[in-house]
């Protein structure tokens, strides 16, 4: 093959590979934010001026607490629970969570929570300003389970459902995200 066609051919190659993977970058998932002085997480939405953020209420758990969190190991003699929140249509809203009653936990859009229970069943009940949802848990010691917190929020107002997560599917979700709560 002589050398002008050959210089063309890679010119060619070479810019339908920039056009081709460039727009791909979009696709990466954003990094994840730090945590503010105080120790709190925002989940920001927005660009610079109409910047929002929805902020935890109480200090997240340490980057070294998240990274066994994401191992996604049982706790030995307890129930060990995933509540995952990354959905592209939740971008606001601080939504509590509760179990059996207990003190409240804030969730913000793309985090996750880890609960460390007795065996048994439990009621999860997910609260935000317009609404509540539940979910009964059930699990044995040593096992773990994943709960989907889904939400949609649109102008007319926001609904947010709880639902029992695929394991790997919930897993690859929460790799990405904040832990915000780490309890028991």
């Amino acid at each position: 093959m002589n050398q002008p066609r050959l210089v063309h051919r890679r010119s060619l190659l070479t810019g339908l590979l920039a056009v081709g993977l460039v727009p791909l970058a979009g696709c990466m998932s954003k990094p994840v934010r730090p945590a503010n002085a105080d120790g709190t997480y925002c989940y920001a939405v927005g660009r610079s001026l109409s910047r929002k953020l929805t902020c935890t209420t109480a200090p997240i758990p340490s980057q070294q607490v998240e990274a066994e969190a994401k191992r996604f190991e049982a706790t030995p003699g307890l129930l060990t629970v995933y509540v995952v929140r990354k959905r592209w249509g939740d971008a606001r809203n601080v939504v509590r969570l509760t179990v059996d009653r207990d003190p409240a936990v804030a969730t913000v859009p793309e985090s996750f929570v880890r609960l460390r229970l007795k065996p048994g069943a439990h009621q999860m009940v997910a609260e935000w300003d317009e609404g509540r949802a539940a979910l009964d848990i059930t699990g044995k010691a040593g096992e773990v389970v994943f709960v989907e917190l889904i939400g949609s929020v649109w102008s007319w107002g926001s609904s947010y459902r709880l639902e029992s997560g695929n394991p790997a599917e919930s897993r690859a979700r929460a790799l990405g995200l904040r832990l915000v709560a780490d309890i028991g």
